[in-house]
This record gives structure tokens, C-alpha cells and sequence, in this order.
């Protein structure tokens, strides 16, 4: 009997998918935490599988639950984070200097959360404006930063309205959000609606070279429809009319791109190509990345640290020691959920967003506190999920070594480290 088999297409070039990168099972939502008083309800799950186009090396999953089901009312406030916010001081201040931005410039950054970046510009006196579809999350931006925000997805459709009220970006940015978006084609559409004629796009998403070779499988998520390397970008941007003209490499997210755009054909000089770009192709092409073989071949690496995580906690168990986990960040979900890590295994999650705590963990359940439980109970293990900000948070929680408290990351190795 033959069995039909669904075969998705890619979302950038409509392409077959035939070639699975990884399949982490099913798994919930990310972000779609569980109140306490809730915990009898049913929760969906999805396939989370990662497939690589065989025409334009787009990694990506399949769309299961619109952007409106995921981020209309999201948890996530970048704030919380003050490595991150520190990270948007100084790109602002490269950015101004770079470009030459003023109080006669327009800022617009899609997918502003709740003003972390913007604040900065706007302190210097720069004009801004946030697109951010989560409306309660606008919502912060506005009443604790007076941060003006539309509340709404981006795509051609907003960047017609935005350049309708007059809205026209010298400066238009998106940090982790390129990968978020399950309309490649329509987004990019509007980037190039929106962006001035002599205006600069950059971009800021987790860098699918690092993904493959730190083995941060973690970072895939249903929030995440794309995995992004420089050569497959540069095509989807190509086809839109708008150009890469530099990029850099940085340590954020256990490694990203920041790309550099404009409009194709721009003679504006601060837009010149750099040859940053072309060393950015020979080294993802001398990775592997135009090779399928360097993308299936991911798939045990990840089973590999499963087995060591979950070895390390049966142990750690059977010797009577306590095991509790730092950050209920979106990796941290798929994590314990790819690994079947439930409250058997370690005690609880603690995290310092407000919106987080008196929750579960999506799909095993495992419940969310504030830091402060930490040094109440006193486990001899803290488990950092977030491990990208291993040093923010080993430092926040140094006190933990008073009691012998040790801490763990999983990613791309189980280490153990004071």
C-alpha cells in the first residue's frame, strides 16, 4: 500500500520540502504559558520539525497557528533583560553616528516589544515609532517610556499606511524578528515600501551557521518559522529590489547576524557594498551551508545532547541532589519539552518577569517562580536555560555558592561550573 505523505512547500520560493533538518516531536507553543489556576485545561501541541528547502537553503517550519494565535498577547518584555538593553544603547549610538541620524530623521523598528531599543534614540531627540503587534505589550511601551506604537503586524498593507500618514523610514530596524515572520515575501514587500530612498534597513536574528555548529537546537521554536544563514537572506532581500551591503557577526543569541540593507541601485555612499559581504559567503560556504548533508546531518547531535542532559539529571536525582532551572525563555520550553524534563526532574523554573511567574511551563508543567525562591530552598544545582546569558545570570545569582549551589548549562554542552 502506498501511504501519501504531506509535503509542505517553502515559504520564500514555494519549492517541495523534502529534506528535514531535525524533528524535535510535538511541542507546545513557547510562550503559551499556563496560569496555576488553569492547570486542568488542555493545551495544543504541534509538530515541530525543521525542513530545508532544496532550491534556496531557507531552513524553516511549518506555519501550524497564525501570528495572531502567538504574539497578540505575549509574554516576553525585553527589558527584563539588561544585557539586552545595554546591547540597543550601543547600537544606537553606532547607528546615529554612522548615519548621520538627527531630530530630522524618522526611527521606525518592527517588533519594538516595549520600547527597550527606541527609548535610546529617542533621548537623543531622533523621532521614533514602534510596530509591535502584541498590544499589551505596546501598550508598556507607550505608559512607561512614551514610546509611540501601532499595534499591528507588518507587511506591505501597514508599510502603505505608515508612508500614508507619513511615516517614511531614514532608519528602519527589527532585532529577532526576521525569523518570526511566517510571510517572508510580504514582509520584505514592506520593508521596501516603508524605507526612504536613501534610507538604511538592519536586521538582527540568531545566525543558522551558529545554530548547526554550537548545537543550539533549543532556539527553534514555532515562534521562530525561519532559521536564517546570510546566502538564503540575501536572496530573499535580493528579490525584493533591496541589497545587503555589509554585515556583522555578533555574540547575541549565542551568535547573530546584524545586516545592512538598501534600496537596489542607492549611489548614497554610506550604502556602498563592504567586503564584509563576500567573506560572509565564503565562510557559510565554506561551513557547509550550500551542502543538504551539512543540514541533515544536525539531527543526531541533538538526540546526542538529550541523552547527556537527561543523563546528568537521573543522576544527579539518584544522588539525592536538587535540581531547579533559571528562565522560562522560549528555548528553555522547547528544551524541556524535546527532553521530557518535567518536575521529576527538577523542582521548579524561576524567572524575573512578573508575566512569567505563577505560571507553567508549556507542556510539562513545571511551575514558574520569582529568583527569590532560590535562595529559600536552596538546590544544589541551578540549570541555566537561557545559556546565552549564562555570565548576566551566574553573576545576578553568585550568592547561590554559600551553600555549595553549583550552576549547569545545557547548551552546546552539560557543563557544570561555579
Amino acid at each position: 500500500m502506498n501511504l501519501v505523505t504531506h509535503s509542505p512547500k517553502c515559504r520564500f520560493c514555494s519549492a517541495a520540502l523534502i529534506h528535514v533538518m531535525c524533528d524535535l516531536g510535538m511541542s507546545p507553543l513557547a510562550n503559551s504559558y499556563v496560569k496555576f489556576k488553569n492547570s486542568r485545561n488542555a493545551e495544543k501541541s504541534y509538530p515541530l520539525k525543521v525542513w530545508v528547502c532544496g532550491e534556496c537553503l531557507l531552513a524553516q517550519l511549518e506555519s501550524f497557528e497564525s501570528p495572531d494565535a502567538i504574539f497578540s498577547d505575549y509574554l516576553y518584555f525585553s527589558s527584563f533583560s539588561t544585557s539586552w538593553v545595554e546591547h540597543a544603547r550601543r547600537y544606537c549610538e553606532m547607528m546615529t553616528e554612522r548615519f548621520g541620524l538627527d531630530s530630522g530623521s524618522q526611527v521606525i523598528e518592527i517588533a519594538s516589544n516595549d520600547g527597550y531599543l527606541l527609548q535610546h534614540f529617542k533621548a537623543r531627540g531622533i523621532p521614533v515609532l514602534g510596530v509591535e503587534p502584541a498590544a499589551n505589550v505596546a501598550k508598556v511601551a507607550w505608559e512607561e517610556k512614551r514610546i509611540p506604537s501601532v499595534a499591528k503586524f507588518f507587511g506591505v498593507d501597514t508599510a502603505r499606511e505608515l508612508v500614508a500618514a507619513g511615516k517614511y523610514a531614514d532608519l528602519l530596524m527589527g532585532n529577532n524578528v526576521l525569523a518570526h515572520v511566517p510571510d517572508i515575501n510580504d514582509f520584505v514587500g514592506g520593508l521596501k515600501i516603508a524605507l526612504k530612498p536613501g534610507g538604511v534597513i538592519t536586521f538582527e536574528f540568531p545566525h543558522l551557521q551558529r545554530l548547526i555548529e554550537n548545537n543550539q537546537f533549543d532556539t527553534i521554536y514555532h515562534e521562530h518559522f525561519s532559521y536564517l544563514s546570510f546566502l538564503a537572506v540575501e536572496k530573499v532581500f535580493a528579490c525584493h529590489g533591496l541589497t545587503l551591503f555589509d554585515v556583522e557577526e555578533l555574540p547575541t543569541h549565542g551568535g547573530s547576524l546584524r545586516i545592512f540593507a538598501g534600496h537596489t541601485g542607492n549611489v548614497r555612499p554610506a550604502l556602498a557594498v563592504t567586503n564584509r559581504v563576500d567573506v560572509m559567503r565564503r565562510q557559510e560556504t565554506g561551513f557547509g551551508l550550500t551542502e543538504m548533508e551539512t543540514y541533515t546531518a544536525f539531527g543526531e547531535k541533538v538526540r546526542a545532547t538529550k541523552r547527556k542532559l537527561l543523563k546528568f539529571l537521573i543522576e544527579a536525582k539518584e544522588a539525592h541532589k536538587s535540581v531547579v532551572c533559571y528562565g522560562a525563555a522560549a528555548k528553555g520550553v522547547t528544551l524541556v519539552n524535546y527532553c521530557g524534563v518535567r518536575d521529576d526532574l527538577v523542582d521548579y523554573v524561576v524567572d524575573k518577569s512578573p508575566h512569567k511567574q505563577n505560571h507553567f511551563m508549556p507542556g510539562v508543567r513545571i511551575p514558574i517562580h520569582g529568583p527569590e525562591r532560590i535562595f529559600d530552598t536552596k538546590p544544589d544545582y541551578v540549570l541555566i536555560l537561557p545559556w546565552n546569558l549564562r555570565k548576566e545570570i551566574s553573576a545576578e545569582m553568585a550568592a547561590i555558592k554559600e551553600w555549595g549551589g553549583r550552576f549547569v548549562v545545557p547548551i552546546p554542552e552539560v557543563i557544570v561550573f561555579d
